[in-house]
């Protein structure tokens, strides 16, 4: 069985890996918004084309994003009460 020292490393370690998928979606995130407005800014017409993909690659980023603050948030807790 684990002590409360090793529990806290494994926690520490689960949220350093949380934090490095965080910031590799985010870097995702703005190179794909990036990637759109330079679509919309090479065309200049009033409704450019957008791949479809691309709104629905966002999105999901967006939920990772979302899941990643969530776990970090419910370790932050477990690790307060340990």
């Amino acid at each position: 069985m684990p002590g409360i020292a090793e529990i806290h490393q494994l926690l520490a370690a689960a949220r350093a890996g949380i934090s490095d998928a965080h910031a590799a979606t985010t870097r995702a995130k703005l190179l794909l918004e990036q990637a759109r407005q330079v679509i919309t800014d090479a065309q200049a017409q009033a409704q450019p084309w957008l791949p479809p993909q691309l709104a629905q690659a966002i999105e999901g980023l967006e939920t990772q994003l979302a899941r990643f603050s969530t776990a970090d948030d419910l370790l932050n807790g477990y690790q307060a009460r340990l």
